[in-house]
C-alpha cells in the first residue's frame, strides 16, 4: 500500500513514489516536500483541497 493524496475536486491521485515529472518534481518526493506553488496537475486546485489516501 501507498500513501497517496488525492485532489477533492477531481479525484487526480499523487503518488509520491512516481512524483510528477511534467512539473519536474522527481519520484520520492513526500506531499509535505512538495513546492508551496504545486498545485493539482489536472484542474489547478492547491494543495490544500488534497486529501491524504492509501492505495
Amino acid at each position: 500500500m501507498n500513501d497517496c493524496w488525492r485532489c477533492r475536486e477531481c479525484g487526480y491521485l499523487y503518488d509520491p513514489a512516481e512524483g510528477d515529472p511534467d512539473c519536474r518534481i522527481p519520484p520520492g518526493t513526500l506531499f509535505d516536500e512538495l513546492p508551496h506553488l504545486w498545485c493539482c496537475p489536472v484542474c489547478n486546485e492547491p494543495q490544500s483541497n488534497f486529501e491524504p489516501m492509501r492505495v
